[in-house]
This record gives C-alpha cells, sequence and structure tokens, in this order.
C-alpha cells in the first residue's frame, strides 16, 4: 500500500474502533422503560405485575418495568397493539392482535361461582330469573361468563347481570344485592377468600368441561383443592371441580429481543424469589420445551427456551462438515490456479528479459546507425507487447516492473553505441594515413 493510502485508511480505520466503544459504551449505559398492562388495582395481574417489576429490577437495572392498572385482557391486548404498552398480562381466551407475542404461560386462572346460600342456586343453569354480579366489562372474567351462561341454556334476557369493581360485586353480593358473583382469577386471592368466611355464600363447582371445550377450547379442567380458601372450615369442604384459562405473559414484537430474553429468564430462574414476593407464582410450571401459547412466541422468549436444543452446529454438523468440506476443496482449486497463473505471467516476464537481453549483445556487435535504428524499432515493439500483456493480466504489475530495468538498459545502450557511431563517421581522416597530405 502507497504512503498516500496508509494515512487515510489509518484514520478511517480509528474512527470506526471509536465509533463501535462509543456504540458499545451507549448500550452498556442503556435504560429499557416498558409498561406492563395488567388489571384491576385489587386483582391478580396488578400483583403480579408489581412482584414481577420488582424481581426484573433487582436482577437487570437497565429494564424498568412500570405497572399498568386497567380494566382487563381485552383492553391490555388493545393497548398492546397500538403500542401504549409493550407488556401485558392476558388470559388466554384473550383474540390475540398481529403484534402481540408470547413470552410465558403464568398460571391457572379458577372460575369461581360464589353464590347467596338462600338463592336457590345449584348451577349456572339456576341463574334464570336471578341476579349476577359480574367484573368490569372489558375485563376477561365479564368476556367468560357469557359463552359459559350460553352454554347452560340461558340467554341475557333470562337474569340481570350488572357490572361491578371486584370490591363492590363482593359487597353486592353480601348485602343481598346479587344472588351470585361470577369471577376468574387465581387459586388464593385474599379478596376472595374474604368473601368466603361469610356463612352467607358458598362456592359451588363448574363441571362439563369436555363440553365446554366445544365453544371454549380454551379452557382447562381443574380443581380448588380442599382447603384452599381456608383449611380449618375448611373452605371449600371437599376439592371442588371447575375449569380454568391461563395467564399469559405477551410482550410487542418490536421489544427488544435480549430483553424479552432476559424477561423470560428472570421469571424462570428466579422462580423461588417471585414466589417470596407472589406467592400464586408457585403455580409457574417449569419449562422444558418451546410452550404453546396459542400465539407466536417473542423471539427474546424462543432464544430463551430454544437455549436447551442442540446447538446449530451439532444438529447441522453433516451438512456443515460437507459444505467445509467443498469449500476447502474450491478453495485449493482458487490457490492452485493463482500459483499457475502466477507462474505464466513470471515464465512471459521472463521471456521478454530474455529478448531484451539477446537485443543488448547484437547492440555491442552493431557498427552501422541503420542495424541500430532496426534493434531500436525490435525493443519498442517489445515494449508495446508487454504493456498490452500487462493491461489482460498475462504477466503481473511486479513482473512489470523487473521487466522496466533491462529496457532502461537496452535503450540506454542503443543511445550510447549511437554516439559513438556518429562520432566515428564523422571524424575525417588523418594526415599520417593519407599520402598526397
Amino acid at each position: 500500500m502507497t504512503s498516500r493510502w496508509l494515512l487515510p485508511v489509518v484514520a478511517i480505520g480509528a474512527m470506526g474502533a471509536i465509533a463501535f466503544a462509543a456504540l458499545t459504551w451507549r448500550e452498556q449505559q442503556r435504560v429499557y422503560h416498558l409498561v406492563l398492562a395488567t388489571g384491576g388495582e385489587g386483582g391478580q395481574y396488578f400483583a403480579f405485575g408489581q412482584a414481577f417489576a420488582q424481581l426484573v429490577a433487582q436482577h437487570h437495572p437497565d429494564i424498568q418495568i412500570e405497572v399498568q392498572a386497567t380494566q382487563g385482557s381485552p383492553q391490555n391486548m388493545d393497548w398492546l397493539q397500538a403500542e401504549r404498552v409493550q407488556l401485558a398480562l392476558v388470559q388466554n381466551d384473550t383474540p390475540a392482535l398481529p403484534a402481540a407475542r408470547g413470552v410465558a404461560k403464568l398460571f391457572p386462572e379458577m372460575f369461581h361461582f360464589v353464590v347467596a346460600k338462600n338463592a336457590g342456586i345449584e348451577s349456572i343453569a339456576d341463574l334464570r330469573g336471578k341476579r349476577v354480579a359480574l367484573m368490569p366489562e372489558g375485563s376477561g372474567s365479564y368476556a367468560l361468563f357469557w359463552p359459559l351462561s350460553q352454554h347452560y341454556g340461558l340467554t341475557p334476557n333470562d337474569f340481570q347481570a350488572k357490572s361491578y369493581s371486584p370490591t363492590a360485586a363482593h359487597e353486592a353480593l353480601l348485602q343481598g344485592e346479587a344472588d351470585a358473583l361470577f369471577r376468574v382469577i387465581g387459586l388464593g386471592n385474599g379478596t376472595v377468600a374474604a368473601l368466603l368466611q361469610s356463612d352467607r355464600v358458598r362456592l359451588l363447582p363448574i363441571d362439563q368441561v369436555e363440553a365446554l371445550r366445544l365453544s371454549l377450547p380454551y379452557v382447562e379442567a381443574t380443581q380448588i383443592p380442599k382447603g384452599s380458601y381456608d383449611g380449618g372450615l375448611p373452605i371449600p369442604a371437599t376439592d371442588l371441580e371447575v375449569v380454568a384459562v391461563n395467564a399469559l405473559l405477551v410482550a410487542h414484537a418490536n421489544v427488544d429481543d435480549d430483553v424479552v430474553r432476559r424477561l423470560t429468564q428472570t421469571l424462570h430462574e428466579f422462580r423461588n424469589e417471585l414466589i417470596q414476593l407472589y406467592p400464586a407464582a408457585v403455580m409457574i410450571e417449569p419449562v422444558e420445551e418451546l410452550p404453546n401459547l396459542g400465539l407466536p412466541l417473542h423471539n427474546g422468549a424462543q432464544a430463551y427456551y430454544g437455549q436447551d436444543q442442540p446447538y446449530f452446529l451439532v444438529e447441522y454438523a453433516e451438512p456443515i462438515g460437507l459444505l467445509i468440506s467443498v469449500s476447502l476443496l474450491i478453495a485449493s482449486g482458487v490457490w492452485q490456479f493463482r500459483l499457475w497463473l502466477i507462474g505464466r505471467q513470471k515464465n512471459r516476464a521472463d521471456m521478454y528479459n530474455l529478448e531484451i537481453l539477446d537485443l543488448i549483445n547484437r547492440v555491442q556487435e552493431t557498427h552501422t546507425l541503420a542495424d541500430l535504428k532496426v534493434i531500436r524499432q525490435q525493443l519498442f515493439k517489445i515494449l508495446q507487447e508487454v504493456v498490452v500483456d500487462l493491461d489482460i493480466d498475462r504477466i503481473s504489475p511486479e513482473s512489470f516492473q523487473s521487466f522496466t530495468f533491462p529496457w532502461e538498459v537496452a535503450i540506454n545502450t542503443i543511445r550510447h553505441q549511437e554516439v559513438l557511431l556518429s562520432q566515428s563517421q564523422s571524424c575525417p581522416p588523418s594526415t599520417e594515413d593519407n599520402p598526397d597530405a
């Protein structure tokens, strides 16, 4: 490389190194601000969101999660699609919108059907003519009640349904302003436990899960174990057959992949710490393979779940080995061709050099200017041929450089010989050689 190019190249390299270092430093100092849509402030989602945000802050200080109270899953999904939030908690029955990507399955949420003891209600089918307290419109509980009641042959005109906040719904049931209450929530919720302490209400089972799955394919059969809400009485008195949906953590597709990978890692690898902050997290099951969440996985979550899968190099060892072998074979062929080409170029340059040496010998034996002119013409013809060969890569630039030295020696030898011949032919004969002088 010539000196005039060296300084610019060094300068560009230094600028690139500085830019790379600056970008690396900036990335290390970056703080990610995320908003997590949960649910009502007295609900499971909000409590989980606060615990999860605290845990993430402890292990990843560069990820700050703001917990946002909402009306529930449908609103959360809408806000995620609109990028008003970057993370959301939703029930798995919530219709997924295009921007939503799955991160993790959290805990099951049981259908809680609580009725007044004096209301004469033994199942959902007995709600005809009754007053039903529902969760806020827009919540997952509210949305699930209608297909559930339809399965039992009821229409909205068969009963009186009214939406309340969770606290107000519990109070309405206790005060006799409602005959039944329907709520979907994780097991062990404190407000539900307080409600069930009253001797005015009781918790009823919800069965027919296989039939329900015909219209609600996302529900699962589960149990509320005996004594879940009070081990002394106990409440419930026996294992209670109910159905459930799963709570999911979802993220917008645009959230940084590494951030989502670390969120997923925190959720699973620091689960014991999360349980201390939020006991219901004990129901988050360990994941041994890529989970099926009913919507596409986020790339970051997939990177975490797939880390125990065979490495790419191991899984594709045979085709990679074949590719490497073929590449080496091609590279070897290209190298051999290059060596052959370099040798061929050198041989051609050597041929020209030998021709020039032969011309130099002829110059020294030449005694007429006419013969020197012929040799000069041959020398320039060789130069012309060499330049053409250089242009079409029949000789290399290095060979051309080695050619120029003997060529210059030859042209200087011709000039010198011309001078000598010209002087000898222009000098007059001496008097000693002229007998008539």
